[in-house]
């Protein structure tokens, strides 16, 4: 059933495109599945689902994320991560969704999403919007770090509850008050996330 809803998605989302599970090469475009986080439990959004597609354009990538089997009205936070479970690595905030009267959504992103994704940290002060939920106002030294895997969160913990799933707070939105996560790339290997194969 999780396989025809998966495969539905990719068809109506992404235009009949092949899923591509682990492509075996670098390409310029690639399709793949995000599968339900680790620990979700059985009751907690046990139907969600997504496909993304990128395509390479050159001077950077379309990213577009097909995601169904949440309630309607659920708002997510979308991250590009160094790993896709806890404790995540380096991760950067790619954009949100907000699933439609029909259980679904997609949305397109234009960035760079492939094998030279990364974050680096030279040391300086950083600013901080947003001091009552912690925001550093300084950040570590830390070297190139590639961001290849994708993990997508509820928008908050009343996202979560309304798809059956724990009321806990995490810092993975635009206020840092979001819920749990509930999509990742974590079929793939921890240092060979799918984006690693998009040159």
């Amino acid at each position: 059933m999780r396989k025809t809803m998966l495969c539905g998605l990719v068809a109506a989302a992404l235009g009949g495109a092949a899923l591509d599970a682990a492509p075996a090469q670098a390409a310029s475009q690639a399709t793949f599945p995000m599968s339900r986080s680790n620990g979700l439990g059985a009751t907690c959004a046990a139907k969600a689902v997504a496909v993304v597609k990128v395509q390479s354009l050159g001077f950077a990538e379309k990213m577009t994320v097909a995601v169904a089997g949440l309630r309607a009205g659920t708002e997510l936070d979308l991250f590009a991560l160094q790993v896709p479970d806890f404790p995540f690595g380096v991760a950067w905030y790619v954009g949100d969704l907000e699933v439609g009267s029909n259980g679904r959504v997609t949305k397109t992103f234009i960035g760079r999403f492939n094998i030279e994704t990364f974050a680096v940290a030279v040391g300086v002060p950083a600013p901080a919007p947003h001091t009552h939920a912690g925001d550093a106002n300084s950040n570590p030294t830390f070297a190139p770090v590639h961001t290849y895997h994708l993990g997508m969160w509820f928008n908050s913990p009343a996202d979560a509850a309304l798809n059956g799933c724990p009321n806990v707070l995490t810092p993975f939105n635009g206020e840092h008050d979001a819920g749990i996560q509930v999509l990742s790339t974590r079929i793939f290997p921890k240092k060979n996330g799918p984006l690693k194969k998009i040159n």
